[in-house]
């Protein structure tokens, strides 16, 4: 499942980063590999932008970006 479809206090596990080159650089840049667990923290009203939470971080992205990020929703 994509990134951009997990709901607010979802839990989920990164399995890739299939973004354009330049998207997907910044992204992993940031820490956001593969096998990263992180928590959905709030989606704004309109869906855009939303914020994940994962190492301590806070990580706000546009959901075009979240679309190329590959995950596995976590139970609990």
């Amino acid at each position: 499942m994509l990134l951009s479809e997990l709901k607010v206090g979802d839990k989920a596990e990164v399995t890739a980063v299939k973004a354009e080159s330049a998207t997907s650089r910044r992204i992993m840049d940031l820490g956001l590999i593969k096998g990263t667990r992180f928590r959905v923290v709030r989606v704004a009203p309109l869906g855009d932008p939303l914020e994940i939470s994962f190492k301590g971080l806070y990580l706000a992205m546009r959901r075009k970006e979240a679309e190329g990020i590959m995950v596995e929703k976590q139970s609990g």
